[in-house]
């Protein structure tokens, strides 16, 4: 269990507290400190040298995107969506195979042309933080930038102390 994975453990009773005691914040003023707070982390830590999300995470594409990557790789569509693409129980398209399909070693193979899905991850510039904390949270333990932002949200907000876990450190965790 690589070092950020043993500290969320250990964290998993103080992170539902933290859970509930944002959900008792205005979204606005949440939302504004996690942007804050992301802008600030995720420029010290480089994803691409990570892929523990594309390791493990259910990725959900579009129809334009499959168009887009099998034009890209020059593949007909439907060769593409037979080789990669399955429909989930809800009619999601997602990608067949956890790894993806696309990483190599830790980096993205099409990373320039890579799914909108993976390049909002994880999400944390986006609005209504505490609608998606739960999910945020799942996240914690595989994700350096989820993990560095949640712990400094905790010393921002008043919540507590927090662990901080950045520079060199983060890719020892994805190893």
């Amino acid at each position: 269990m690589d070092e950020i994975a043993k500290i969320a453990d250990e964290k998993q009773n103080e992170n539902d507290s933290f859970r509930a005691f944002l959900k008792s914040k205005p979204g606005d003023t949440v939302d504004h400190l996690v942007h804050t707070i992301n802008e600030a982390i995720t420029p010290q830590i480089d994803c691409t040298q990570c892929g523990r999300c594309c390791s493990i995470l259910m990725i959900n594409i579009t129809e334009k995107e499959t168009i887009d990557l099998s034009d890209h790789l020059q593949v007909p569509v439907e060769a593409f969506k037979e080789k990669y693409v399955e429909v989930s129980q809800m009619g999601q398209m997602v990608m067949n195979k956890m790894p993806c399909a696309f990483l190599g070693g830790k980096s993205c193979t099409i990373y320039e042309q890579r799914f909108t899905e993976c390049r909002e991850f994880p999400h944390l510039h986006k609005p209504n933080f505490t609608g998606r904390l739960f999910g945020t949270l799942m996240h914690y333990a595989m994700c350096p930038i989820i993990f560095n932002v949640v712990e400094e949200l905790k010393l921002q907000s008043g919540f507590g102390q927090a662990i901080s876990y950045k520079d060199e450190a983060h890719l020892e965790a994805c190893s």
